[in-house]
């Protein structure tokens, strides 16, 4: 099992963190994107700056850019940090497409399929060709035509960002990766069911996937302590389950009813919605806290890995907070667990 980190990399001391986390064993360093700073500058940045820390984007939003462009870019960056960057790629939602983005929000499961073609294409260097419904190449009736990317063909690892059943399918079937938001070991299966079954339509298991699962990291100094920690991380759901989506459209609040907690999350939004904030925070299970997330003494934590490494996650994505030492505390301890197992 690996370990990888989350990181803004515009933050100040945030190049240096990387290196020393470089320094202790950290696999990887993600970079989110959501309606700041983009998940690809600040990347090649830290890859000029280390040597063998991986670097991935947790996730570039799909219809933000054409596949295309997200190919050349890509290929740019395995070029320049000599094969270290990971690709993740994630749909995001219509609150974001439509008002950040201006590009309409539809169809999302066959716009993963098509960037992921469109970008392989791209990566071996073929004739861009491509007969597909939400990208036809060349446009049709146009003047465009079909053009030999001008690259030296590289392998790009795709991770796709998803919680929905058809789009793990499609991960299973076509991706390197998938980074798995909400994740809880003990019922793995609502999860990784969908991408098995993917996998197995292209001859292949889940063992042929790096499954990432983030987690907030946080190592309590004890149980009270620990109960606090996930009571504070379920409070933070509230924002999520009452403002990450539109309408009936919240991709976060499906995965969590098909976790078991549909009368309590409806209960959430409803709250948000009427603008009782604190009592929407409440209303969040203690649960989905500690059960997504890693936060507790040293001696729980390495109990939760082994759940992790149990059913076949083999990527923890740590979500680390505070001064930049105390986090690579948290990143040693994290590495001294997974290296026992």
């Amino acid at each position: 099992m690996r370990v990888g980190v989350l990181v803004q990399p515009q933050a100040p001391g945030a190049v240096e963190f990387a290196q020393r986390a470089e320094g202790i064993g950290v696999a990887t360093v993600w970079s989110p994107e959501t309606w700041g700073y983009d998940a690809l500058t600040g990347l090649a940045w830290i890859a000029a700056r280390t040597t063998t820390l991986e670097v991935g984007t947790f996730a570039v939003q799909l219809g933000s850019r054409s596949p295309a462009l997200l190919a050349s870019s890509a290929l740019s960056l395995q070029a320049m940090s000599g094969g270290r960057f990971r690709l993740g790629v994630g749909v995001s939602g219509p609150g974001v497409m439509e008002g950040w983005h201006g590009v309409r929000f539809a169809r999302p499961v066959q716009t993963t399929r098509e960037t992921i073609e469109i970008v392989r294409m791209v990566s071996r260097g073929e004739k861009l060709e491509h007969p597909g419904e939400i990208y036809p190449l060349p446009l049709p009736d146009s003047r465009g035509k079909a053009i030999t990317p001008a690259v030296q063909p590289a392998h790009v690892p795709i991770y796709v960002a998803c919680l929905g059943p058809a789009n793990l399918a499609l991960t299973g079937e076509l991706a390197d990766g998938w980074l798995g938001n909400t994740f809880v070991p003990e019922q793995a299966e609502i999860f990784l069911d969908p991408i098995r079954q993917g996998a197995a339509r292209t001859g292949r298991t889940l063992a042929d996937l790096d499954l990432v699962a983030p987690v907030a990291l946080e190592i309590a100094t004890d149980e009270a302590d620990a109960r606090e920690r996930g009571r504070r991380h379920a409070d933070g759901y509230a924002f999520t389950i009452g403002a990450m989506g539109t309408g009936s459209t919240n991709f976060y609040n499906d995965a969590f009813t098909r976790l078991g907690f549909g009368p309590q999350v409806a209960e959430v939004a409803r709250l948000w919605k009427e603008k009782r904030r604190d009592e929407a925070a409440a209303a969040v299970p203690l649960e989905l806290g500690t059960m997504t997330n890693l936060v507790g003494t040293r001696e729980q934590t390495a109990e939760r890995v082994t759940q992790y490494q149990k059913v076949g996650i083999t990527t923890l994505l740590a979500k680390t907070s505070g001064p930049w030492n105390e986090q690579l505390v948290a990143l040693q301890v994290l590495l001294e667990i997974t290296r026992q197992l």
